[in-house]
């Protein structure tokens, strides 16, 4: 099995070294949409960040050697078919429950570009959003989106109130809102929400 294991070790490593940018050894945003188009998949498409997040890639747009061994390693994908047909499973881990609070966290940190950067605009926030949370509760996320563009209190958005709006949708009734209380320890952005939707459903 050694054997077996060192061979499957130097495919994923060759799958690497056919991505990765000569000069800094990395995979680069221009790599990643090469292999994206190798597994016939959209750059934007939510599964990029899902393996993102199975390789634990730091950085966005870029996967290291030691990213990609992990990541592929554990999806045992050591070529670019096995990576593809990886995907659906891939998907169907992340979305248990379990998983998806760490997936859901982790997107929300790897768009953070810059060093000590603590928030996200507004506008990248409505992608993500879309992206990341859009087929689990696809009316609270458009809501959220359309009052997020509106309003001007918020220029960015940080993990608390990302995190906020997860339990959000998870815990509140919805589109009543019957079980909400401002009382509890809800980021204001959403008491403000609440409000936009009660004046806008009377």
């Amino acid at each position: 099995s050694g054997k077996a294991s060192s061979k499957e070790m130097e495919r994923i490593d060759n799958l690497f070294y056919s991505y990765a940018n000569r000069s800094s050894g990395m995979i680069d945003p221009e790599g990643i949409e090469t292999l994206c188009s190798d597994m016939e998949v959209d750059h934007t498409d939510v599964r990029i960040l899902m393996l993102a997040w199975k390789m634990r890639a730091e950085k966005q747009g870029y996967f290291t050697l030691e990213e990609w061994r992990q990541g592929l390693k554990s999806l045992r994908a050591d070529t670019l078919n096995k990576l593809k047909k990886a995907l659906p499973d891939l998907e169907k881990e992340v979305k248990r429950p379990s998983n998806f609070v760490d997936f859901y966290n982790y997107a929300f940190r790897y768009c953070l570009t810059e060093e000590k950067q603590k928030s996200i605009d507004i506008e990248s926030i409505c992608q993500l959003l879309d992206l990341v949370l859009g087929s689990h509760f696809q009316a609270q996320v458009d809501y959220f989106i359309e009052y997020l563009k509106i309003q001007s209190d918020y220029k960015v958005i940080n993990m608390d109130q990302w995190m906020g709006f997860y339990r959000f949708c998870n815990e509140i009734s919805f589109p009543d809102f019957s079980n909400y209380d401002p009382e509890l320890a809800w980021p204001l952005i959403l008491d403000n929400f609440v409000e936009w939707m009660r004046a806008k459903r009377t």
